[in-house]
């Protein structure tokens, strides 16, 4: 089984020999980036399986399948074995999340789709999502999304207020609500503490629902149908 990785549209040959090293220096130089360690992940073959290993000591990596049905959150000094066609990490250092896609062409695993339906609110898996809770994430993962598998800076939550035209309290507290119902439902990383800064929040939460497909770029629509409603309501 052989495995390319793929950042921003430039791909790389793995070797089953060698260890490959992503971060700010390594095989895949992500970026200049102070927040991002110098060896965040590497990519090595043993025991007749590829291996994804975080390296680092602060940042963690979502790690997903292609449709977005099986998710990790991989912690410092953790490793999953990579047993997807196409796998997809997302990780943010500093204001700045990256997505990297890694392709393998002999899957050890193909995952079946589980079933979602559509009643009046939005429903993914197990978890419910209001209209105004589902605007809330798409608001913030916006930039992710008009740039899947680039990069992209996460915006302030009174940025994200101001684009759907919500009071900064008003949108901190669904903020709240979003992230303590998916907390509920295993999803690591959203509730807060004396070190879970905002904007760790935040992106966590960005990056669980793009890699999950909670939200798609399809869903920009809804964005900018509300921020039609908001303009028309302003002048009327």
């Amino acid at each position: 089984m052989s495995i390319q990785v793929e950042f921003c549209g430039e791909w790389f040959d793995v070797s089953d020999e060698e260890t490959f090293l992503i971060g700010r220096e390594g095989d895949l130089e992500i970026d200049d980036n102070p927040y991002l360690h110098r060896r965040f992940l590497t990519i090595t073959y043993h025991d007749d399986l590829w291996w994804l290993e975080n390296v680092g000591s602060r940042l963690s990596a979502t790690v997903a399948d292609s449709d977005g049905n099986m998710q990790a959150w991989l912690a410092p000094g953790a490793r999953l074995p990579l047993v997807f066609a196409h796998t997809s990490v997302l990780f943010t250092a500093g204001p700045t999340t990256y997505e990297i896609g890694i392709v393998g062409d002999s899957p050890h695993f193909e995952p079946s789709a589980p079933e979602r339906t559509q009643v009046g609110e939005t429903t993914i898996g197990p978890v419910t999502l209001t209209e105004t809770q589902k605007l809330l994430i798409i608001a913030l993962a916006e930039p992710v999304l008009r740039g899947r598998g680039s990069t992209a800076s996460i915006p302030t939550s009174a940025q994200a207020a101001a684009r759907l035209g919500w009071a900064i309290t008003r949108f901190n507290r669904k903020l709240d609500n979003v992230c303590d119902k998916l907390s509920r439902f295993g999803v690591r990383g959203l509730r807060g503490g004396p070190r879970q800064l905002a904007v760790n929040r935040r992106a966590r939460l960005v990056e669980h629902a793009v890699a999950s497909r909670l939200v798609v770029p399809a869903d920009l629509e809804l964005l900018e149908e509300n921020a039609r409603a908001v303009a028309e309501a302003a002048e009327s």
